[in-house]
C-alpha cells in the first residue's frame, strides 16, 4: 500500500471518520443461536485498539480525527438472535448519530463487517446494517468496508457501501492488512487526489455476481485454481485508474439468495474495471468443477483407516469438518467422538490420540468435581445440536482440569486408555499448539490429532505430517447438496449444473451527496 498520497485539490488533510460494524459468520443449519454471549464489544479505546495500523504515532493514526462508535465481534456459529443483532445494531446507529450531534458530520467511515451474518428471520443482515448506518450518516459520507472472502455482496450491501475490499488468503493470514486496506482506500480518496468534488472521491464499482457456492475447504488459496484467481488481483489493482480489486468465494452454510461468489473491481475508468470484472468472473465460473478439496478426504472410517496403517506419519490429522466451529457449527456435535471411542485400538494405551473438542460446562464440572486422578462416568455435548448423535459416554479417568481461558472458559480433559477427549465449558476452536498444551497435552508427540476444523489453520498445518479431511455430518457439512439449501438464486453451481450466466458487470456510484 506505502504511504498515502499528498492532500491536494481540496482533499481533506483530517477527516472526521467513524468505526463500527458487526462480524460474524452464521450458519442457518446449526441449531444454535449467537446471543449476546457470543459477542465482544468494542468501543471507544478499545476499538481502536483493536487494529494495529491505528497505533499512535502510525502514519494512518495521524491521518484522521478517528471516533470509534460500536463494534461487535463473535466466533462463528449460528444465526443471531434478532433482539441480540438489534442492540448491537442501534448501539452504532445512535453512537452515530450522537456524535454527528456533538462532533459534526463524518466525512469518512470504516464499516467492519463479515459479509456472512445470519439473522433469525431476515436474509441479508449486513444489507440491513449498511442501510441503517447510511441513513444515520447521511448521503455525503465515504463508507469504506472491509469483508471475510466467504462474505456475500448483496445488492444493498454494494449500493450502500462506497468502496469494498475483503481477504485474498484461505486460511486468513491477511485479515489485517486486509482492514488496513480498506482504512488506506477511504484515506486515500479522501485526501483529494480525483478532486474536491465528493462524488469524484467515489470510485464505480464493477460488481459481478457468479453462481457459484463452495465451501472454504475447497477454495483454499493454497491450492489452484483458487490460488491463481486470487494471484491477479494485485496485478490488477496496480493498474491505472483502477483502486481495488476482490473475490468473494461467498458462504456456503447460509440458506439466503445472496450466498454466492462475487467479484468486484473498483476505479475511475469504466471500461477496465467492467473488462476486469467480467474477465475474472468468467475465469472463476469457467474453473467451478476445478476446485477441490484441500486435503483428501474420506468418510471417517475411511480417515482412520490410513492414520492407523502401520506405516503412517505421525502426527497424523483429522479435520473433523462436518462440526467446525470456525464456520459456524455448533460445536458441541457428539458423532465424531462416539465413534472413536468405539474404536478399541484407540483406547487400548497403544497409541496417543487427541480429540477437540465438545462443549458442555455441566460435564466440566463434574469433572472438576471429581478431581485430577479420579474415575468418571459422564456424558457431554449434543446439549446444542444432537441432530447426528446424542450425548457422548465417557467412563476414563480426568487427566487434567484448566481454568481461565478466555474463550473456553474452565477445560477438563478425560482420557480413555490413550484416548484423551477434550471439553471445554463453552465453544473454542483449536488451532494452535498451545491450545493443547495449555491443557498438559503434547500434540507433537501425539500419534492422531483429531480437530473440529476444515482447512488447517497454519500451526495445525506444520504439525501434520499427514492428515485427511473427514466428510462428517453436522451443521457446516462439507456436502453441500445434503444440508437442504431451498432459498438460493436460481442457476446456483452445483446445486444447479445446467446454467450459462450473463457475467456482466453492474457499473455504479452513489449520486447522492
Amino acid at each position: 500500500m506505502g504511504l498515502l498520497p499528498a492532500v491536494e485539490n481540496g482533499g481533506l488533510a483530517a477527516p472526521r471518520i467513524g468505526i463500527g460494524g458487526i462480524s460474524i459468520e452464521s450458519s442457518t443449519f446449526s441449531p444454535h443461536v449467537s446471543g449476546d454471549e457470543a459477542f465482544t464489544i468494542r468501543t471507544g479505546a478499545d476499538l481502536i485498539g483493536y487494529y494495529p495500523f491505528l497505533d499512535e504515532g502510525r502514519e494512518l493514526r495521524e491521518a484522521a480525527d478517528w471516533v470509534p462508535i460500536h463494534h461487535g465481534r463473535s466466533l462463528p456459529g449460528g444465526a443471531v438472535a434478532p433482539a441480540t443483532y438489534e442492540r448491537m445494531k442501534h448501539a452504532i446507529v445512535d453512537g452515530i448519530r450522537d456524535s454527528i450531534r456533538t462532533g459534526g458530520a463524518f466525512d469518512g467511515f470504516f464499516f467492519d463487517i463479515h459479509g456472512a451474518m445470519s439473522v433469525i428471520g431476515m436474509q441479508d443482515a449486513e444489507g440491513d446494517l449498511a442501510l441503517a448506518v447510511r441513513e444515520a450518516l447521511g448521503p455525503a459520507t465515504l463508507i469504506s468496508t472491509s469483508m471475510d472472502l466467504h462474505g456475500n455482496v448483496s445488492e444493498v450491501l454494494r449500493d450502500e457501501v462506497d468502496l469494498l475490499t475483503c481477504y485474498r488468503m484461505a486460511p486468513h493470514e491477511d485479515w489485517l492488512n486486509t482492514k488496513e486496506r480498506a482504512v488506506w482506500n477511504l484515506l486515500a480518496r479522501l485526501r483529494g487526489a480525483h478532486g474536491a468534488d465528493p462524488l469524484q472521491r467515489r470510485p464505480f464499482k464493477a460488481w459481478v455476481p457468479v453462481p457459484v457456492l463452495l465451501p472454504g475447504e475447497k477454495t483454499s488459496t493454497r491450492l489452484e485454481p483458487a490460488a491463481g484467481l486470487y494471484a491477479e488481483l494485485p496485478g490488477i489493482e496496480a493498474r491505472d485508474g483502477v483502486v481495488d480489486a476482490s473475490i468473494w468465494i461467498g458462504y456456503a452454510w447460509a440458506d439466503e439468495p445472496r450466498c454466492q461468489a462475487y467479484v468486484v473491481v473498483m476505479g475511475d475508468d469504466r471500461d477496465l474495471i467492467a473488462a476486469e470484472s467480467e474477465r475474472l468472473a468468467r475465469r472463476f465460473w469457467d474453473a467451478r468443477a476445478d476446485f477441490a478439496f484441500v486435503a483428501p478426504t474420506a468418510t471417517l472410517d475411511g480417515a482412520l483407516e490410513k492414520a492407523l496403517a502401520p506405516d503412517a506419519a505421525r502426527p497424523y490429522l483429522i479435520s473433523d469438518s462436518g462440526d467446525n466451529p470456525t464456520a459456524g457449527g455448533a460445536g458441541d456435535v457428539t458423532w465424531t467422538l462416539t465413534q472413536l471411542l468405539a474404536r478399541p485400538e484407540l483406547t487400548d494405551g497403544t497409541r496417543t490420540t487427541l480429540v477437540a473438542s465438545v462443549f458442555d460446562a455441566e460435564a466440566v464440572a463434574a469433572a472438576r468435581q471429581a478431581g485430577v486422578g479420579a474415575t468418571v462416568a459422564l456424558t457431554a455435548g449434543a446439549r446444542v445440536d444432537d441432530g447426528p448423535s446424542g450425548p457422548a459416554s465417557i467412563t476414563g479417568t480426568v487427566f487434567s482440569i484448566t481454568d481461565g481461558d478466555p474463550v473456553a472458559g474452565t477445560q477438563a480433559v478425560i482420557a480413555v486408555g490413550g484416548l484423551h477427549a477434550i471439553i471445554t465449558s463453552r465453544r473454542k476452536p483449536f488451532h494452535h499448539l498451545d491450545d493443547f498444551r495449555m491443557l498438559g497435552l503434547d500434540p507433537e508427540s501425539a500419534d492422531l490429532v483429531v480437530v473440529k476444523i476444515g482447512y488447517l489453520e497454519p500451526e495445525l498445518y506444520d504439525l501434520a505430517a499427514d492428515w485427511t479431511l473427514a466428510l462428517t455430518p453436522g451443521g457446516v457439512d462439507q456436502d453441500l447438496l445434503r444440508l437442504g439449501h431451498h432459498r438460493l438464486a436460481a442457476g446456483v453451481y452445483p446445486f444447479d449444473t445446467t446454467g450459462n450466466p450473463p457475467l456482466t458487470a453492474h457499473i455504479s456510484r452513489r449520486q447522492e451527496i
